[in-house]
């Protein structure tokens, strides 16, 4: 009885404490027509302390949304157009000669913001790539002999363009690892194109965003969403999943046999943990349902898994895959 009281007091503070998602969502809907997925998404990173790699086509408003966001949230906004000659020191700064003092001082780079967008991240060398990743990983940055923390909440949003792939540099699946999610961002449909055509040529797209959000109700946000509930069958309930990425056969799904190289590794299954109770937040929810498991499944798997040539032959995607699983796996 006494576990069922907290999560009902627990419930009810994050039902009050979550009242902001409503404000963002409607301030970034003043802009942004459509692209509530990529919206969500970019929330539950910035919740769940995780980084956002997105696909999708030229023009599908990747750059306004993050932007939005960054405004709505009174927060730093870095954007960094990835390109083959960019260098370290580009992103993360250098140490500058000053001959007045005679001495070195530090010019801080563009990441110093609380949200970046890495532009065409597949765009740079693989130097850069691990510059950026760096950071994203320590959260933390080095020049010279100096190490500067950075600001919280920091939010790395890569993009990556699916159709030209002449020139880039694709991000190994090691590094690909470190984004909490890859979401896949879709054209709009014929309503919203719409709307945005409407919007745009009226200048309504150019309204300025009012700050709903302060960075320090973000972080307290995170720390609720650690303390969201999450049953032991749903504990369960995402190891399964997980190593039924790794081990199909134990789990009697044998039409997957020979299309999975590698499954998810540990980070796949923490990541599929935070994102779900952020989603349970979202949702102005003290606890996890299986639902939520469901909803962010493939955002946070469909970089983790790699598939054979026989699947790519098949032409069966990690999307396939996770949705086999989920139609296989029990659900608590």
């Amino acid at each position: 009885m006494h576990a069922s009281v907290d999560i009902e007091a627990l419930n009810q503070q994050i039902y009050i404490d979550s009242a902001f998602i409503e404000e963002l969502n409607n301030e970034t809907s003043k802009v942004i027509v459509g692209q509530k997925y990529m919206i969500e998404r970019l929330l539950l990173g910035l919740l769940a302390k995780g980084h956002i790699l997105l696909e999708g086509l030229p023009g599908l408003a990747k750059t306004l949304a993050i932007k939005t966001l960054s405004n709505a949230v009174d927060a730093k906004f870095s954007r960094i157009q990835f390109t083959p000659d960019l260098l370290p020191a580009d992103i993360i700064g250098t140490m500058i000669y000053n001959p007045s003092k005679n001495d070195f001082t530090v010019r801080k780079g563009p990441i110093f913001a609380n949200f970046i967008l890495a532009d065409e991240i597949n765009r740079a060398p693989a130097k850069v790539q691990s510059a950026l990743l760096e950071s994203m990983q320590e959260r933390q940055v080095t020049i010279g002999k100096e190490t500067f923390k950075l600001e919280e909440p920091f939010l790395v949003l890569a993009t990556q363009n699916p159709i030209e792939q002449e020139g880039t540099y694709p991000l190994p699946e090691a590094q690909t690892d470190r984004f909490m999610l890859k979401v896949k961002i879709d054209y709009p449909t014929m309503d919203e194109e719409r709307d945005i055509i409407r919007k745009t040529i009226s200048g309504e797209t150019a309204q300025k965003i009012a700050s709903v959000v302060t960075p320090a109700q973000i972080l307290k946000a995170r720390n609720l969403v650690t303390k969201i509930y999450m049953d032991e069958k749903i504990e369960q309930y995402i190891l399964d999943i997980v190593f039924a990425t790794r081990d199909p056969e134990k789990y009697g799904i044998d039409s997957l046999k020979g299309l999975i190289n590698y499954g998810g590794s540990p980070r796949a299954s923490i990541n599929l943990a935070l994102a779900s109770k952020a989603y349970a937040f979202i949702n102005r929810r003290g606890y996890v349902i299986p639902e939520d498991v469901r909803n962010i499944c493939k955002d946070v798997l469909r970089h983790r898994i790699g598939i054979s040539y026989e699947a790519e032959a098949e032409n069966i995607s990690q999307e396939n895959i996770v949705d086999t699983i989920l139609n296989a796996v029990e659900v608590p």
